[in-house]
């Protein structure tokens, strides 16, 4: 079936008691079954599983083209999923330079005491993995496009030098979502995303998933993970999300189509430095985006002239767009990603992040340039 059919029924039954279409929200903690511990159905405790997480996951699953998935409480606890099942102490992991802050954070103030080590490198550079492998590396982690520079990652390309020291390739696909990006096809082990942000796209339910792409033992040691340790979500979260991934497909092309147009009006402002889109023909990345993307995406990212003082005045003044962290959702947002970060923030301090969202484009150029204009 195409996507957009998949969304709207992948994972979905008709319910066998009401014949309700819309699938019920089943809260019970606790499945009855035999005194002798048989099951009458696949269900036990919702720690283990819950009907509305594995309609959630088998959706996902069919969308990016995985063998399984597996739904965590947050996009951090999916990654944090993934980090416990592959790596040991003394083994070492490569993330990306341009990165979501919390990863560094999460490997340099949980997993160092564990004695985990990563490095940083230039992910735009397939030479420059190569260079950075050890013996001990175990992880390769693509963020394509990155947060927040919108720096792309040739995938199957680093997928290959991941296998050819026999370490795993994780890639976070938030940004390109399963209808942009397809990195299982290109050879990654696994995709992670935070369901919080486009997949359930209206700013109200946090979520995250792992979706591997064989059975085996990756998926066996994720599994376990999740039923041992818990950090699962509620059975309304995966309901919400579920219910949120019908109208993904259409959702994702107004996204993006609202996102190239205000790349093209930024591009040309004169109180714009730099456009960080993947969709502008004069972006570095443009031909690999064309290649191993759908569609640009709804993130952009651009330098305001004036640095950090012209940024902030523009986030203070922009009325349609909302200051606010998080992105993905059908409302448009806007901050200055620095402060967000914290004091070691590699990110430009004139750079603002914007997430594109839903509203009349007009609007949304209208809003964006008398916040320009206004700016000192």
């Amino acid at each position: 079936m195409h996507t957009e059919t998949l969304a709207i029924h992948a994972g979905r039954l008709i319910d066998p008691t009401t014949q309700a279409v819309t699938s019920p929200i089943v809260l019970s903690t606790t499945f009855r079954h035999a005194p002798d511990g048989t099951l009458y159905s696949p269900y036990l405790y919702t720690r283990y599983d819950n009907p509305n997480r594995a309609a959630l996951e088998q959706c996902l699953a069919e969308l990016e083209g995985a063998y399984q998935g597996i739904a965590f409480a947050s996009g951090m606890a999916a990654a944090m999923a993934v980090f416990h099942t592959v790596l040991k102490p003394g083994d070492h992991v490569l993330i990306p330079e341009d990165c979501y802050f919390t990863i560094r954070r999460l490997l340099r103030e949980i997993y160092a005491v564990w004695g985990i080590e990563y490095s940083l490198v230039d992910m735009t550079s397939s030479d420059a993995v190569r260079a950075a492998l050890r013996p001990t590396t175990r992880l390769v982690w693509i963020e394509s496009p990155s947060n927040p520079r919108l720096l792309l990652t040739d995938i199957a390309a680093v997928a290959e030098i991941a296998r050819s020291v026999s370490a795993y390739c994780v890639a976070d696909n938030t940004w390109a979502t399963p209808l942009l990006q397809r990195p299982l096809e290109l050879g990654c082990d696994a995709v992670i995303h935070s369901t919080t942000k486009y997949i359930a796209g209206h700013s109200d339910v946090l979520g995250g998933i792992v979706l591997v792409r064989e059975e085996g033992r990756l998926y066996e040691r994720l599994r376990t993970y999740q039923h041992v340790a818990g950090p699962v979500p509620s059975p309304f979260d995966s309901w919400l999300v579920l219910r949120s991934i019908s109208t993904l497909p259409q959702r994702m092309k107004v996204h993006c189509d609202n996102a190239l147009r205000l790349a093209e009006f930024l591009s040309s402002h004169p109180k714009v430095d730099k456009v960080h889109y993947p969709g502008l023909r004069k972006n570095p990345f443009y031909a690999l985006a064309t290649r191993q993307m759908k569609g640009f995406g709804g993130m952009l990212s651009f330098e305001v002239h004036g640095g950090y003082e012209a940024a902030i005045a523009v986030c203070e003044r922009t009325q349609v767009i909302t200051c606010a962290t998080s992105l993905g959702a059908v409302e448009s947002l806007i901050e200055h990603r620095a402060s967000i970060e914290g004091a070691d923030s590699p990110t430009p301090q004139g750079l603002l992040r914007m997430s594109v969202g839903l509203e009349n484009y007009t609007d949304l150029q209208d809003d964006i340039a008398q916040a320009l204009d206004a700016a000192p």
